[in-house]
């Protein structure tokens, strides 16, 4: 990786520079020279991952949004590696590790589609010629859903609820201990393909294609989000199978993603951020976010069943800078950076996720029937950090305005 000349100003506080400087020479570590399928270096998700060199999942969308401010051509290098990845029925494959030498993936499950939004952030900062390459993969994306993740009660799922395989990326949550099996609606997949929808739309606008279909599809799971995945009594998005069964409903972060993309009314945006996110008694913790709300009783310090994840923090931030709530995003972000910092200053390394109270990563389990149960050290995956701090003066910025 080449540092070029489009990198951006220091970010952020003084008191979050040398976690920064260590964030960005972890991302030049983490590169690895061409192997098929890939056809540039490739990112892995971090050098103390404990199961070895991988690249994918949404774990290399973090990354992109952390490169886009340090070195421009890499982030774009990794779009292309991950869309290099793409089977011809249009699955985009969750992780893909190295073993001998070689490159191999599951062809049964995917990721989160996030990487559009990543893509167009790509495209505010740097020009559209990779739009009509990035376009082509998302409509083929978008099918590979239709055929594969419909759920029955409209609205989309992950395989989460029927294998347990946590295509999600949610390994373990909360949300599916006790989820009737069949394929019902999940909010964040629901989310995830309203955002595909709606940058197929706006992409295929600017190229001069005929985007009704997927402008019509965006606006009938905008409905679909805010009439049937919301509860008035809650003021919190839940997945279909909870909506109307308090027994159901849980409180975790995932809730959140009808803020990401857009597709949550006003009035609904602001009560999940003022009732839920910045609420000291549910998710805004000394590190926020806690994946799951401290009054569930579900919540545990277990890996997405509680603790910390800056990725999470990132997204769910983001989503309150769409509906203007700048304060929340700032907060929020300001918290996390400081806390991330002084456990960097305490162990120099960056952990996979963090103890939501403050408290030491190594006191929080990841997977107790494996042996891998503490948070991976050296983890760039889940942490961009460099986005955070962009965020958050940008949040700043917004306060001001």
């Amino acid at each position: 990786m080449v540092h070029n000349d489009n990198s951006d100003k220091i970010a952020g506080k003084p008191l979050w520079q040398p976690m920064l400087r260590y964030a960005e020479e972890l991302h030049r570590r983490c590169v690895r020279p061409p192997t098929p399928p890939f056809p540039h270096p490739w990112e892995e998700i971090g050098p103390g991952y404990c199961c070895g060199p991988a690249f994918g999942h949404w774990d290399i969308v973090h990354a992109i949004l952390d490169a886009l401010h340090f070195d421009a051509d890499h982030a774009r290098r990794q779009i292309e590696n991950n869309l290099a990845t793409q089977e011809d029925d249009g699955l985009l494959p969750g992780p893909l590790c190295l073993r001998d030498g070689q490159i191999t993936w599951s062809r049964e499950t995917g990721h989160p589609p996030v990487w559009p939004l990543a893509v167009q952030d790509y495209i505010d900062r740097n020009g559209t010629d990779i739009r009509p390459a990035c376009h082509e993969a998302l409509l083929r994306q978008i099918k590979w859903f239709e055929q594969n993740r419909k759920a029955e009660d409209s609205g989309f799922y992950y395989s989460d609820i029927l294998t347990k395989r946590w295509e999600s990326g949610v390994d373990e949550g909360i949300r599916f201990l006790n989820a009737p099996s069949g394929a019902s609606a999940c909010i964040d997949a629901t989310a995830h393909v309203y955002a595909m929808y709606l940058y197929a739309s706006r992409w295929g606008e600017a190229l001069g294609e005929d985007s009704r279909y997927y402008r019509q599809k965006a606006e009938s799971l905008e409905a679909f989000i805010q009439e049937k995945l919301f509860s008035e009594e809650t003021g919190f998005f839940h997945d279909a199978w909870a909506i109307h069964e308090p027994a159901l409903r849980c409180f975790a972060l995932e809730g959140m993603w009808p803020l990401v993309v857009g597709a949550a009314t006003t009035e609904q945006a602001h009560r999940v951020i003022e009732e839920h996110l910045t609420n000291t008694e549910r998710f805004f913790c000394k590190h926020p976010l806690a994946t799951v709300s401290q009054d569930d009783p579900r919540f545990e310090l277990r890996m997405w069943r509680g603790p910390a994840w800056n990725s999470m923090t990132y997204w769910a931030a983001r989503g309150c800078m769409t509906y203007n709530a700048f304060s929340a995003a700032a907060a929020i972000l300001e918290a996390a950076l400081d806390d991330s910092a002084a456990q960097f200053e305490r162990t120099g390394t960056l952990w996979e996720f963090y103890h939501p109270f403050g408290g030491r990563p190594e006191d929080v389990e990841r997977k107790p029937q494996t042996e891998f149960n503490q948070p991976c050290r050296d983890y760039a995956g889940h942490n961009p950090l460099l986005a955070m701090a962009h965020l958050y003066d940008n949040a700043r910025q917004g306060q001001k305005t």
